[in-house]
């Protein structure tokens, strides 16, 4: 894997550490899935706090993989009466 040059931290803070737990599980199974040949992800969570690194070869796949990731999440909350 080459290092990729560009990166965002996307942070979501949920009130309880059980909401977070749901969203995570819930995207959880796409990490590997929806990586393209110039983005990558990582999803972390400490607590109630749920983290998603999105690292990528250009600005555009970055844009784009951060549209992805941010659209995930929000079907999630919204999916499990989060949002």
């Amino acid at each position: 894997m080459t290092a990729r040059p560009h990166r965002t931290l996307l942070t979501f803070r949920y009130a309880d550490e059980e909401r977070a737990r749901r969203v995570e599980r819930s995207v959880r199974p796409e990490l590997g899935d929806i990586d393209g040949d110039r983005t990558t992800a990582t999803l972390a969570r400490d607590g109630a706090t749920l983290e998603v690194t999105v690292l990528a070869d250009d600005l555009v796949a970055l844009r784009a993989g951060c549209n992805t990731w941010a659209t995930l999440v929000g079907v999630a909350e919204a999916a499990g009466g989060i949002a």
